[in-house]
């Protein structure tokens, strides 16, 4: 490895390192600070009676072993480790597949197969946690992920290499079901929000460090798929010894019908079709492009990294002003944003300086543009059927993934890797199009009902959007109540301002 790159990787570990430490840091003392609004319940009916065993006296305190930020570090290790695998042997296989002789259709359809494993498994995975256990799931799929990367190196085949895909996608997907529902067991109403903005910080760095790690070794040889195996194989040592081995509740409401959510919020489904397609190319083919065009190893990386980068520096200022201003109006200048770094990038020679920093900018609008998505769709939808609703915007977000990389590869194949950048352009000129459209023709939605932003990762599923739609459970509500129940009765029924049971409905970020 030569000094330089030795620098660059140094400094990027170093600000990552310091990124977490103040996450850390402030999240842990928001949790010490914060009042918790569940307590400990003795045992539930199993019917659907309203009989809930509280102890009116005693308030229980959660321990910060099974409850907090703090307690959630396992699983966000693992995490990260998880997504280092996977960027590290998506982006291998982008680069083996041009330097194999596969064309640029051909490795289409090998990196689609991933997003249609990613497709399929939610629905099977949670079928099998309730009878298996969720720390069993993990394991095993954690290990069957780990075992195919290492099979891309023993049979380069495109069908093999395909069905790898697919497998590892499955596997990928349902792991995202496990850790997203045990974090959701572990939150409270008081940290949900900072709970899935951590998710998305290390679900993003962990892929950019994971492509940058392609840097370390000649992707050539099959030393990257070994990393890329250990990596995953090591997300399982620190989450099956996390504190908490209680059950995550899995279940999946059903969805709302695609026609239903189209006729509430249309701009939400087109546009959550849109990004998922953006992200499907973007992770897809973006190692092929690089690859075809003569990039260096290194320039490959911080060409794949800087997306990344792009993703976390640009969601939450996006976020805070899509709560200040109308929703809709934020998405078609994010559009806007988009493909003009698009056309920027079709405009700069391939081997610019400028290219990395328009990188980082078009995925600055690319990742907070799902995000936006989302908390436009919750914002028109019933309280009742939010996560139904979520759970068809991620299916139609990743149908958006599966179908992106399969239209752009030919595109590519048969005019040239320079049409890249010009899918992107034409995805956010859909955006521009149709919610120009809407902007003109139909009222907004009055600011009063904007629900508040919350960062959702490119490839969360339904059980990271329910962490903060979902209700708190009930034995929470009448904890609450009875304690301001209580805290009324010592103050002599005068309550002071601003001493009310917190709403415990909402998303509190």
């Amino acid at each position: 490895m030569t000094n330089t790159r030795r620098a660059f990787v140094s400094a990027v570990a170093t600000t990552l390192r310091l990124q977490l430490r103040t996450v850390y840091s402030r999240c842990l003392a928001d949790t010490e600070n914060a009042p918790d609004s569940g307590v400990e319940a003795g045992p539930v009916a199993s019917d659907s009676t309203d009989i809930i065993a509280v102890a009116p006296e005693v308030a229980v305190e959660p321990s910060h072993n099974s409850t907090g930020i703090a307690a959630m570090w396992p699983l966000f290790v693992g995490l990260g480790l998880l997504m280092m695998g996977n960027g590290l042997n998506g982006a291998v296989i982008g680069i083996r597949s041009t330097s194999e002789g596969f064309s640029v259709t051909v490795t289409g359809v090998i990196m689609a197969g991933y997003f249609a494993g990613f497709l399929i498994a939610p629905t099977v995975v949670v079928r099998l946690i309730p009878s298996v256990g969720h720390i069993r799931v993990f394991a095993g799929l954690a290990s069957t992920a780990s075992s195919v990367v290492l099979v891309h190196a023993i049979a380069v085949f495109p069908v093999s290499w395909t069905l790898m895909r697919f497998i590892f996608g499955f596997c990928m997907s349902g792991l995202y079901v496990v850790i997203e529902s045990w974090l959701g067991e572990m939150s409270t109403a008081a940290n949900r929000g900072r709970t899935l903005a951590i998710y998305m910080i290390v679900t993003m760095t962990g892929l950019g460090v994971g492509q940058l790690l392609i840097a370390v070794a000649d992707p050539e040889n099959f030393t990257l798929f070994i990393v890329a195996s250990v990596l995953v194989s090591m997300a399982l040592v620190p989450v099956t010894l996390t504190a908490t081995t209680r059950p995550p509740d899995v279940s999946v409401p059903d969805p709302v019908s695609v026609r239903e959510l189209l006729s509430v919020v249309p701009t939400g489904v087109i546009s959550a079709f849109v990004s998922g397609s953006s992200a499907g190319i973007l992770f897809g083919l973006a190692a092929v492009y690089a690859t075809s065009t003569g990039f260096s190893l290194d320039r490959t990386a911080v060409f794949l990294l800087a997306p990344m980068i792009g993703g976390v520096l640009f969601q939450f200022p996006i976020g805070r002003l899509s709560d200040k201003i109308s929703r809709r109006t934020v998405i078609f200048g994010v559009a806007i944003g988009g493909a003009a770094s698009a056309l920027l990038l079709v405009a700069l020679p391939e081997q610019s300086a400028v290219v990395p920093m328009a990188m980082v900018v078009l995925g600055g609008m690319l990742f907070p543009l799902y995000s936006l998505v989302v908390s436009y769709t919750l914002d028109w939808t019933e309280e009742t059927k939010i996560i139904g609703a979520s759970g068809t915007l991620v299916r139609i977000n990743g149908a958006g993934a599966l179908l992106g990389p399969l239209v752009v590869a030919p595109v590519m194949s048969r005019f040239g890797p320079g049409l890249f950048f010009w899918s992107f352009a034409v995805v956010f000129g859909i955006v521009i199009v149709y919610v120009g459209y809407r902007l003109v023709a139909k009222d907004p939605l009055p600011m009063n009902r904007q629900k508040r932003f919350v960062p959702f990762p490119a490839r969360a599923g339904v059980m990271a959007i329910g962490l903060v739609a979902r209700p708190v459970r009930k034995v929470s509500r009448i904890a609450a109540v009875r304690t301001a129940a209580a805290r009324r009765h010592t103050n002599g029924g005068n309550e002071r301002p601003g001493e009310s049971a917190p709403d415990l409905e909402g998303p509190v970020s």
